[in-house]
């Protein structure tokens, strides 16, 4: 999980994320309108990707208000439609990047995220050119209180979680599963009595690359203004975060 679950991270202890809150609530808001639309309900009981949707918002603290206008409004006959477009492309150092959006409007999102990857010298390239390079797995991120640690850590994997990153001075766990587990580990978790903090579907890099600290400079720059678009709802890479890159970034 070298690539863009590092960068996450060192944003968060960095603060940025709060600074972006209005963009992670628009982006939820689609989220929750996308899952109201394709399962044609507004009720989570009978709509998981919404009920999905919901824990996530919970999870970055969205107010119970926004997200009952966001389903209303969702569930409204003529609201706008949405699509999720994705693009693929290379970043400065030839570094691969996934983009997922949620648009009204397919143009605009293709010229900026063009735009984007031409002004900070990467490539947009075609559907399929780095696909290839990360698998899709699901992401859990919960803060466990009150939980033994060695108990909890058998009932993930028995949940199948793959992979276990705990952060001990924080208190999250990070439980990664096969795309295929998604669901059987979000019942782990309901059978535990535990509400994540957010529960994703992402895109990990098979393998990673090393650029000089000049170019990861570029790289995330890149990464930085596609996340800033308010069409773009999930940018991924394959950048080696080195502990050296790690202590620049945090510096």
């Amino acid at each position: 999980m070298a690539g863009h679950n590092k960068w996450s991270k060192i944003k968060h202890k960095k603060g940025a994320q709060d600074a972006k809150r209005s963009k992670i609530f628009g982006r939820i808001i689609k989220e929750i309108t996308v899952a109201v639309k394709e399962g044609n309900s507004g009720d989570p009981e009978f709509n998981p990707r919404l009920r999905l949707a919901i824990a996530n918002a919970k999870g970055a603290n969205m107010p119970k208000d926004n997200i009952e206008r966001a389903i209303k409004k969702a569930l409204d006959s003529g609201s706008t439609a949405l699509f999720q477009p994705t693009y693929e492309g290379y970043a400065p150092g030839g570094i691969a990047v996934f983009v997922e959006c949620t648009t009204d409007n397919l143009n605009r999102t293709v010229a900026s995220v063009r735009a984007i990857f031409n002004k900070r010298g990467g490539t947009l390239s075609t559907s399929g050119s780095v696909d290839y390079l990360f698998e899709r797995k699901g992401v859990f991120l919960l803060k466990p209180e009150g939980k033994d640690p060695e108990e909890l850590e058998l009932e993930l994997i028995d949940g199948g979680a793959e992979d276990l990153d705990i952060d001990e001075e924080a208190g999250v766990w990070t439980v990664t599963v096969a795309f295929e587990d998604f669901g059987a580990m979000q019942k782990k978790l309901e059978e535990l009595g535990i509400e994540p903090q957010s529960a994703t579907v992402e895109r990990i890099p098979t393998t990673t690359t090393t650029v000089d600290l000049e170019t990861a400079r570029k790289v995330l720059a890149l990464i930085e203004a596609l996340e800033d678009d308010d069409d773009v709802q999930n940018v991924f890479h394959n950048l080696e975060l080195t502990p050296e890159l790690e202590a620049e970034l945090m510096g």
